[in-house]
């Protein structure tokens, strides 16, 4: 049931998004002053949706609805892994007892930490107390039961690293852009990220049972802010997926977000790390992970790899293996990761900062 494999292309061309306006139908989601969740959230994904068409006419739009009808849970995971989607996003608007609680969040899958957030996952997984047969389709999930949600702690989900990147993405528009509150990228047990196989987030774009959000949300002017946000999040997104993807051209290792502050080696599965590597000035490795929180370098999934590196930001832990001073060696290694690790890509580092590759071929080519 939760599975996720991996449909995407080893190009990693970003060719279909799928836009998932929350609830509907009989579902109207969360309930402010004067409006519904469902055409809040309708509002803002049929603009999102016409901004991508309109500027990206390359990408393939699909959307879960585009009505106010109401879609299952399971339904809008089926239509996003039917088109081989590359990137699913979820539209929803937050709501809660508190008339003051504010901002936008970005949810990814994952083990909710707080009380609060389990709220947020039992809203949002209850849906499914509407369909017929829930108990055997989603296999006895219970959205109210603490311990329906510990499968989610146990979940790999190999498109991890790009969706931290895309919900960090929206939320940075969301504050520069749109200036809205950033409540940050959070983890959540959420149903219908855990069923569909590529990339997702579960975008809030405020509290509509807060009056002054809620009247933002249901205005055209808030909706194109909001929409427009969430679209250059995905034009960023693309841009650096189809960029990494490539050859040394192609890496793209200029946001202040991948410079580390600190790098930490792996002695352990480093037996083979050459001597020359605390005093190299250029050399390229593999990165096969990213999180949010800190990984044990011991960890079971690093096992199979050499030469491990933590490349520390302030914002998140990046993991690397191998040590090739010559770029044509490291294309052949990646070749035995990827086999590993469809997602891994080639970086570069210069005095344990990650530089772009292609800088970095440029300047041995130089010396």
């Amino acid at each position: 049931m939760y599975a996720q494999s991996e449909n995407q292309d080893s190009e990693h061309k970003i060719r279909t998004v799928v836009i998932d306006p929350g609830h509907g139908g009989k579902d109207p989601g969360a309930i402010g002053k004067t409006s519904y969740e469902k055409d809040v959230v309708l509002a803002i994904g049929l603009k999102l949706g016409s901004y991508i068409e309109e500027n990206i006419p390359d990408v393939k739009v699909v959307y879960t609805r585009k009505t106010d009808e109401f879609v299952p849970l399971y339904r809008r995971a089926e239509i996003a892994n039917e088109n081989n989607a590359d990137l699913f996003i979820s539209i929803h608007a937050n709501g809660g007892s508190d008339l003051g609680m504010s901002g936008t969040e970005t949810l990814i899958l994952g083990l909710h930490r707080t009380d609060e957030n389990f709220e947020v996952a039992k809203r949002e997984n209850s849906v499914i107390l509407m369909e017929e047969d829930y108990t055997t389709r989603y296999e006895n999930f219970d959205p109210n039961s603490l311990e329906s949600y510990i499968i989610f702690s146990l979940m790999q989900n190999v498109f991890d690293n790009q969706s931290i990147s895309f919900a960090g993405s929206v939320q940075n528009q969301f504050r520069e852009r749109a200036k809205r509150k950033d409540r940050g990228v959070k983890r959540q047990g959420l149903l219908v990220l855990a069923q569909t196989s590529m990339p997702g987030v579960l975008v809030e774009t405020g509290f509509i049972t807060n009056p002054n959000e809620e009247v933002y949300l249901a205005s055209q002017e808030g909706q194109d802010y909001i929409a427009s946000a969430i679209y250059r999040a995905f034009k960023d997104y693309k841009s650096d997926i189809e960029m990494k993807s490539g050859d040394a051209g192609t890496q793209h290792a200029t946001n202040p977000e991948t410079r580390p502050d600190t790098i930490k080696t792996d002695t352990t599965h480093a037996n083979q790390q050459s001597s020359e590597n605390a005093n190299s000035t250029i050399y390229f490795k593999v990165q096969i992970a990213v999180s949010s929180e800190a990984i044990p370098l011991n960890s079971e999934q690093f096992k199979d790899f050499n030469e491990l590196e933590e490349f520390r930001s302030s914002l998140l832990f990046k993991y690397a293996v191998g040590y090739k001073r010559s770029y044509d060696e490291i294309v052949e290694y990646s070749k035995w990761v990827k086999n590993r690790c469809p997602d891994a890509f080639i970086i570069a580092v210069k005095n344990g900062t990650i530089v772009p590759v292609r800088d970095a071929i440029n300047e041995l080519n130089l010396n």
